[in-house]
């Protein structure tokens, strides 16, 4: 495992007590925001007395519908805590408007938690510029710990989130890009854990938790209004860790994250953690045939690098990426940084290996774009990662991010979550993939499909649609007088760095 994981001084962070990696736990994808929702509501209504529901998020809405009839986040949560559940979360701070606080405290989800007995945190310990961005959910029995379940990935509890395989878009939508409809269409996954990993992420949970600097770090204003309406500005002692879930299966597991460099310093990660850059960094480097991945914002070229010198020193090498095929914003001022480093990312690496790189980006069949929020990577079906991190400078140094890389002693989850994924992107039922086991023939059946779709959509789509909902992906290129100011933009504002100096100076990770 070492060959592909990172060893305890390849993570490089002595002072958290997170295990190198775990082994003996399983690992279910829940592709879709319909399926983990529908999950996380019958795992939450499970818990009794005494259990723990612990979470992190970078944006939560109250309202938001958990199922067609409910329960809602809020509701959900808030009655668990009724029952003596104990319920612990952290918000990022800067969405504090987002979840409608100065609205009825109902649709509120720290106030509702905290009128039924548990208690969630605006959390602002962040860079400036920065944010909170893992989404992680854990779930604890203490006396019954073969029922313990963490969840983890890119789905937030939040609006636009809940869609499903059709991908007709969640009924409670966020305001995008009018590219993207109404309700816009979503692409995510998360992942279901059970095992001896579950104490690992709640280890990640307690450590932010009892940071002991203060949770509002940027400016007194926010602080001041925090007060007003008279927010939690203290989090209170968790009850002590149980036990570690007992082995159940054969996967083994690291659980990896990025925080930023700052101060005041995290009391767990006094110089940061990029154990998310570090792994990826590891785990390309050693790509034989197929790099697959899906990702919101390909866009760094420090990333691309990565990509390039893989591609560059491994003939056999492909690399296969699933991405949005506009930004989620509009505007003169906002749409240009958002797509110059995507522009420069993909630029790099097709200057590698123009013939082995191949980009896509999705729509649904009645021709709305699906926005790809998935953070996935599959590399020669053995090393895989599911988590909140983006492929850009800003989710490996500045955001906090986390992630769960995962090998399977039998060999089967990478090569069949890639399956799962290709299989929904080409309209294949499922075991409809005998074509996609070889990595050179799946690269040729994502190719011809995405071909016949462009060219059907090319010639004005009045011909029975071909199957499959993937196209080429064709970047913007912007003219030279918005590259001008778009650039420096987009790489202080959109993609900064929060690594230390010396770091940055050697341009490692």
């Amino acid at each position: 495992m070492v060959d592909w994981f990172l060893s305890t001084q390849e993570r490089g962070n002595p002072d958290s007590s997170i295990p190198t990696w775990c082994t003996g736990n399983t690992a279910e994808p829940l592709i879709h925001g319909i399926t983990y929702f529908d999950r996380l509501a019958e795992e939450v209504d499970s818990l009794r007395e005494g259990d723990h529901l612990f979470f992190t998020d970078w944006r939560g809405d109250p309202d938001e519908r958990l199922r067609d009839d409910g329960p809602t986040v809020a509701s959900l949560f808030a009655a668990a805590a009724k029952r003596g559940v104990i319920v612990k979360g952290l918000l990022w701070r800067s969405h504090l408007d987002k979840l409608a606080y100065s609205e009825e405290e109902n649709r509120n989800l720290g106030d509702a938690v905290r009128e039924a007995g548990g208690e969630v945190l605006l959390d602002q310990r962040v860079r400036r510029g920065g944010s909170h961005h893992q989404k992680l959910v854990v779930i604890r029995h203490p006396g019954n710990p073969d029922r313990d379940v963490a969840f983890v990935g890119g789905i937030d509890l939040c609006h636009s989130r809940r869609d499903g395989p059709l991908h007709l878009g969640d009924p409670q939508a966020v305001k995008m890009s009018t590219k993207y409809g109404k309700n816009p269409p979503w692409h995510d996954v998360q992942l279901a854990l059970k095992g001896p990993v579950v104490g690992a992420l709640d280890l990640t949970f307690r450590e932010r938790w009892s940071d002991p600097a203060p949770l509002d770090q940027h400016g007194p204003i926010s602080t001041i209004m925090d007060r007003l309406k008279h927010a939690d500005e203290h989090a209170d002692r968790l009850p002590p860790q149980p036990p570690d879930p007992p082995p159940c299966g054969t996967l083994n597991v690291q659980v990896l994250r990025t925080y930023p460099a700052m101060r005041p310093r995290y009391s767990f990660a006094p110089k940061g953690e990029r154990t998310i850059a570090r792994a990826y960094t590891k785990a390309i480097r050693k790509a034989k045939h197929l790099i697959y991945l899906e990702d919101q914002y390909l866009w760094s070229t420090e990333v691309a690098q990565l990509f390039a010198e893989a591609l560059k020193a491994t003939p056999t090498l492909h690399l296969v990426a699933v991405v949005p095929r506009h930004p989620d914003v509009d505007g003169r001022m906002a749409l240009p940084p958002n797509e110059i480093g995507r522009e420069q990312a993909l630029a790099v690496c097709h200057l590698a290996a123009p013939d082995r790189v191949h980009v896509f980006d999705l729509e649904n069949h009645k021709g709305t774009p699906v926005y790809v929020h998935a953070k996935v990577c599959v590399i020669d079906d053995i090393w895989c990662s599911v988590g909140s991190d983006n492929f850009n400078r800003r989710s490996w140094t500045h955001d906090s991010e986390i992630s769960c890389a995962i090998l399977d002693e039998e060999g089967q989850f990478a090569r069949d979550l890639r399956l799962r994924l290709m299989r929904e992107h080409l309209d294949r039922e499922p075991g409809d993939d005998a074509d996609l086991q070889d990595p050179i023939s799946a690269v040729k059946a994502m190719t011809e499909t995405a071909d016949r779709l462009r060219a059907w959509s090319d010639d004005g789509r009045g011909s029975p649609r071909p199957p499959g909902r993937i196209f080429p992906h064709s970047p913007e290129h912007l003219p030279w007088h918005q590259r001008l100011w778009s650039l420096p933009a987009y790489r202080l504002f959109y993609d900064p760095d929060g690594r230390p100096w010396r770091a940055r100076r050697r341009n490692t990770f």
